[in-house]
């Protein structure tokens, strides 16, 4: 959108062909928001609209500057998606995010995944524990002020695919020689229905895009809809209760100490209490009223990859 004077080369060196890093002169030039602005001013002229930016810079003065009131109205923020399943980690990015955009007064955003990262199932360890870890990440995010994206396949708790070489799409695969293998793994169809591929997704008997694997057949929408412990059925309570609960108002959230490998966090004119346990131990939960949790409790104990929403007393 904006090229530095003069169009300076740039070694790639090992960055690949996007970098998105600070020292690429192609990206993040000042005189992008010129045209930010041209575009919100047109924006502005017609009711009900919204611009949201893929905004991937690091620091947080500068990303602020994308969501000043001329120009973005949001913009998607990636440090969830970023951030291992520990405690300390997630905190800094929660913190770096409110920061970013308390800055000039914007509206925060928040997801766990999307089409250019591994799903969060896979990226927090796979299997049991990538899905515990999930939902406990989930709701985390919904406890937090602001815009929530969810990236289509979490609702279903689908990991990365594990695709064979031939199946592979994505320009990275042949750019790199075939040493990249890209973003497919995160880009194939949802399973809607019934007992193999293509799951309702394409007529039976056809071959997707990209194949869907076999054993998402426990997985599929039509599976986990009738069953209350599916991943689909604690999407809809959460998403639910965030929607029509007095609890989730306020645009600031207040730390509490907890232990290591653990956070809980109010929000500030709401009272929800939301606690993250990261730690391989169950750790206490603080003074509240349970409303949902991401997994059954311990003896009354938040167990190891769990969070939980709590009513202040």
């Amino acid at each position: 959108m904006a090229k530095p004077e003069g169009l300076p080369d740039h070694d790639l060196g090992d960055q690949g062909l996007l970098s998105n890093s600070d020292d690429d002169p192609r990206f993040d030039d000042d005189r992008v928001h010129e045209i930010h602005r041209a575009i919100r001013a047109v924006l502005d002229g017609y009711p009900d609209t919204m611009a949201i930016g893929e905004i991937w810079v690091r620091d947080n003065e500068r990303f602020s500057r994308y969501l000043r009131p001329d120009e973005l109205h949001l913009g998607f923020n990636f440090r969830l998606a970023e951030s291992a399943f520990d405690a300390d980690e997630v905190r800094g990015a929660i913190e770096h995010s409110l920061d970013a955009v308390t800055r000039v007064g914007a509206t925060p955003t928040w997801t766990l995944s999307n089409h250019d990262v591994d799903r969060e199932v896979t990226r927090y360890s796979g299997g049991e524990a990538g899905l515990a870890r999930a939902r406990a990440m989930l709701l985390v995010e919904l406890a937090l002020p602001g815009a929530v994206f969810l990236y289509n396949g979490s609702e279903l708790g689908l990991p990365s695919a594990a695709l064979p070489d031939e199946a592979l799409q994505d320009p990275v695969w042949e750019r790199s020689g075939h040493t990249e293998r890209g973003r497919d793994a995160v880009r194939v169809p949802i399973p809607w229905e019934g007992d193999e591929p293509p799951f309702g997704f394409s007529p039976e008997g056809t071959t997707t895009w990209l194949p869907i694997p076999a054993e998402w057949s426990s997985s599929t929408v039509e599976t986990q809809l009738e069953d209350m412990s599916s991943m689909l059925s604690f999407y809809r309570t959460a998403l639910e209760l965030r929607a029509q609960r007095p609890e989730f108002r306020g645009d600031a959230i207040d730390w509490y100490g907890s232990p290591d490998g653990a956070f809980a966090f109010r929000r500030r004119g709401g009272g929800l209490i939301c606690v993250l346990n990261t730690s391989s131990e169950a750790v206490t939960l603080p003074p509240g009223t349970l409303l949902l949790a991401s997994a059954p409790l311990a003896d009354g104990m938040l167990p190891p990859d769990c969070a939980a929403w709590l009513i202040a007393s």
